[in-house]
C-alpha cells in the first residue's frame, strides 16, 4: 500500500528552516492499522498529510500502490485523494450550512456521481452508522459523537482504500471516544481497509496492530505485545477475506461504468 523512503519535510519561517520530517522510512501493508503517537509539534500530522497527498515532501519517495505521490501532477493527486483516501479529522470539518446527508454527498461531487445516486449512497452510509433519522440535521443540531459519525460516513461513502484519521476522538468524552473508536475498528475489519490513525490517547493506540512514535521528525516503532501480534495476524486474515470478497463483487458488477476523472473544486455545489 505505502512505502516511504527518506521522506523529509522542511518549512521556512523567516530566516529559519524547521525540519518537520527527517528521513522517514515507512511501509504500511494492505489492510494494516497503524497508530502514530508522539509529542505535539513533532511531525505526526505532517506525516499524515504526506500520506494523504494533502502536502508534498521536500525530498524522498511516497509510494502509494506503485505510484510516487511526490511526482504526480496536481490533477492526478486530486484524483487519488478523491477516489482512494478517506479523511477523518479531530474537528470534524463539516460544512455548517449543509445537512448531514449533504455533507456526506460532498465527498462524491468530485467523482461526478449523479445527484440521485449521491443522495442514495449518502443516506445508506449514514444509516449504517446509526444516523438514518438525522439526514436533514445540520451539524449544529448534532452532538459531537454524531458529527464525527457524519465525518466517518463522508470518508467511507466513496469506498476508499485507505482511511487516515487525525485525532478522531480528541474532542470527545471518554464514552463517546470508545464508541467512535469501536466503530472505526469494526469498519476497518469488515472492509479490509488500511488505516493510519494519529492519537495522543494510548488507550486508542493500543487497539492498533502497530504503534509508531514520532519524535523530532523521526519515526520509530514500539515492540508489539503478544496480544497485538495475535491481533495483527487475525486482522491480516480478515483483511485478505474482505479484499477477496470486494474483488469478487467487483468482478460480478454489471452496474454503471467507473466515474469520470475528478476535477479540483474550491467549493461544493450540488448539480442535478
Amino acid at each position: 500500500m505505502y512505502k516511504l523512503s527518506g521522506v523529509t519535510k522542511n518549512y521556512v519561517k523567516g530566516r529559519e528552516t524547521v525540519a518537520a520530517l527527517r528521513g522517514v522510512d515507512l511501509v504500511v501493508e494492505d489492510g494494516e492499522w497503524l497508530a502514530i503517537q508522539g509529542p505535539t509539534g513533532h511531525g505526526k500530522s505532517t506525516l499524515l498529510q504526506i500520506l494523504g497527498a494533502l502536502d508534498r515532501p521536500s525530498a524522498g519517495i511516497v509510494d502509494f500502490d506503485g505510484r510516487d505521490l511526490a511526482q504526480l501532477r496536481e490533477a492526478e493527486v486530486t484524483r487519488v485523494r478523491a477516489t482512494s483516501i478517506g479523511f477523518v479529522f479531530q474537528t470534524f470539518n463539516l460544512i455548517p450550512t449543509l445537512s448531514a446527508q449533504e455533507n456526506v454527498e460532498a465527498a462524491l461531487v468530485p467523482l461526478r456521481v449523479p445527484a440521485d445516486v449521491r443522495r442514495q449512497r449518502a443516506a445508506l452510509a449514514l444509516d449504517a452508522l446509526g444516523l438514518g433519522d438525522r439526514l436533514r440535521h445540520v451539524p449544529g443540531e448534532l452532538s459531537g459523537g454524531q458529527q464525527q459519525r457524519v465525518a466517518i460516513a463522508r470518508a467511507l461513502v466513496k469506498e476508499p482504500k485507505v482511511l487516515l484519521a487525525d485525532e478522531p476522538t480528541g474532542n470527545l468524552d471518554e464514552d463517546t471516544r470508545d464508541e467512535i473508536i469501536g466503530l472505526l475498528e469494526a469498519t476497518w475489519r469488515e472492509r479490509g481497509l488500511t488505516m493510519v490513525l494519529v492519537t495522543h490517547d494510548s488507550t486508542v493506540a493500543r487497539r492498533a496492530q502497530r504503534i509508531g512514535v514520532m519524535k523530532n521528525g523521526r519515526l520509530t516503532f514500539r515492540q508489539p505485545t503478544r496480544a497485538q501480534a495475535a491481533r495483527a495476524q487475525a486482522a491480516r486474515a480478515q483483511a485478505a477475506r474482505a479484499q477477496a470478497a470486494r474483488a469478487q463483487a467487483a468482478g460480478s458488477d454489471v452496474g454503471p461504468s467507473a466515474p469520470s476523472p475528478a476535477v479540483p473544486t474550491d467549493s461544493i455545489s450540488f448539480p442535478d
